[in-house]
C-alpha cells in the first residue's frame, strides 16, 4: 500500500490504474540514502532508475578540471535517471543527496518487460521524457538570454512550487544546498550571485535568513523571472 500511494504521486505513473500500480510495484525496491551519499557515479552502469519519495537529490557533472556543474534537483514525486533506457547504458551525471533521501528503484530490465506488456507504460514514459527536454530546454534558454538575477527568480519560483510553506501570501522555502552549489546550477560565481540575492532583497521581493528564504512579493519574483 505504501508503495501505491508513492507511485500515484508520480507524472510517470499517473492515470494507471490499480491493477497496473499493483504491477509496477512488484518491480520496486525501496532505497535509502544519508546525506551526501552518492547514489550513483558518473559513467556507472545504468541498471536501473529511480522514483524520490521523501527528500531532494542533486544531479551534477564534474569537468576536467574539476569544475562541478549542477544540472537539476529531483524532489518527492519525481523521477531521475531515465537514460538507463537509451544511450550507452551509462549515468551521464552523478546523483547525491541533499539530505535524507528514500527512493523507488526500478531495474531496466523488470521495467522494460512492463513496457513491452503495456502501452500506458510506454507512453507515460514518453511523456516525461518530453517534459525533461522542456526543462533543459527552458534552462538554456534561462542561461543564454536572462540575467542572473532572473535565473534567481525562476530557482525560487520553482523551488517554491515544490517544497515551500505560505502563511498569509508569505511563502517560505529553505535552500538545502550551498550558495557555490546553487552558483554553479544558474552557471555564475558565488559573488554574482551574492549581488544577486541583494538585489531582490532591496526590492522587497525576498528576504534570506541563513538557508531560509522568505518570498513576500511572488508576483514581482514571478516578473522578474519573465513568467
Amino acid at each position: 500500500m505504501e508503495y501505491l500511494q508513492i507511485l500515484k504521486k508520480s507524472l510517470l505513473f499517473s492515470g494507471l490504474n490499480e491493477d497496473n500500480l499493483a504491477e509496477v510495484s512488484t518491480i520496486a525496491t525501496k532505497r535509502t540514502y544519508a546525506k551526501g551519499e552518492v547514489l550513483f557515479s558518473e559513467g556507472e552502469s545504468a541498471d536501473g532508475f529511480f522514483l524520490v519519495a521523501t527528500g531532494s537529490v542533486k544531479l551534477s557533472k564534474v569537468s576536467p578540471d574539476g569544475k562541478e556543474k549542477v544540472l537539476h534537483f529531483a524532489y518527492p514525486s519525481e523521477t531521475f535517471a531515465e537514460a538507463a533506457f537509451f544511450g550507452d547504458g551509462r549515468y551521464p551525471a552523478e546523483a547525491r543527496a541533499l539530505e535524507k533521501v528514500e527512493t523507488l528503484y526500478f531495474p531496466r530490465d523488470a521495467f522494460m518487460g512492463l513496457l513491452e506488456r503495456n502501452p500506458r507504460f510506454a507512453l507515460n514514459l514518453i511523456v516525461t521524457l518530453s517534459l525533461s527536454v522542456r526543462r533543459f530546454a527552458r534552462q538554456i534558454e534561462e542561461l543564454t538570454f536572462a540575467e542572473v538575477p532572473s535565473r534567481l527568480a525562476a530557482y525560487l519560483i520553482e523551488l517554491a512550487e515544490k517544497k515551500s510553506t505560505t502563511y498569509q501570501g508569505t511563502t517560505y522555502l529553505d535552500l538545502e544546498i550551498k550558495k557555490g552549489e546553487l552558483a554553479s546550477h544558474l552557471s555564475t560565481v558565488s559573488e554574482t550571485l551574492s549581488r544577486a540575492l541583494k538585489k531582490l532583497k532591496d526590492e522587497g521581493v525576498i528576504d534570506v535568513k541563513g538557508s531560509r528564504v522568505v518570498i513576500h512579493n511572488m508576483l514581482r519574483l514571478k516578473e522578474i523571472a519573465g513568467k
